[in-house]
């Protein structure tokens, strides 16, 4: 894996809904580790599995740098949200595109570590809009489609950019 796997928009996979994990293995371990590269290496604060193709419900984020705020969650559930807050947003499988959203203020996040433990996280500012925005690429869903509808007019020329460079990359896949 390199972080050239990172999936970008319109990549069909990443519209599919996660499937839980029924077991934290060395595998699994692993590759949330090898996750946590990809994201530093494309200077990314979070990554979900499924955009680097992996379907399962387990992301990786730290918004500070330092390797001891890493965070790994599997199979996460949000068991609360308070407040309401709105910043802009990034996306490392949308490039060059960012986007106003709103998203609850704090939450309690529940969830298994890689070290097979049961925790409840509770996370503000930042890092709630971090959980949340790697937990929608669990259910499949991206920012941009929680953004103004009047903002994503705006982003139309964008999106389509991205949609023309993931169809040539495709075309010259099949042609090899």
């Amino acid at each position: 894996m390199d972080k050239s796997e990172v999936l970008k928009f319109p990549d069909p996979r990443l519209r599919r809904i996660a499937e839980k994990v029924s077991e934290v293995t060395p595998e699994i371990r692993a590759r949330a580790e090898h996750m946590f590269e990809i994201m530093k290496d494309d200077k990314g604060i979070g990554l979900a599995a499924p955009q680097i193709g992996w379907n399962v419900r387990l992301f990786v984020m730290n918004v500070t740098g330092e390797a001891e705020d890493n965070l790994a969650l599997i199979n996460p559930v949000i068991a609360n949200k308070d407040g309401r807050c709105t910043m802009e947003e990034g996306c490392l499988s949308l490039p060059g595109i960012y986007a106003k959203v709103v998203r609850p203020e704090k939450i309690v996040i529940e969830g298994t570590t890689l070290d097979g433990e049961e925790v409840a996280v509770e996370a503000e500012g930042l890092n709630a809009r971090c959980i949340l925005h790697e937990y929608d690429h669990l259910d499949g869903i991206l920012f941009i489609d929680k953004v103004a509808p009047a903002k994503k007019r705006t982003l139309k020329k964008k999106l389509k950019k991205l949609e023309e460079i993931y169809k040539e990359q495709k075309r010259s896949v099949a042609a090899k």
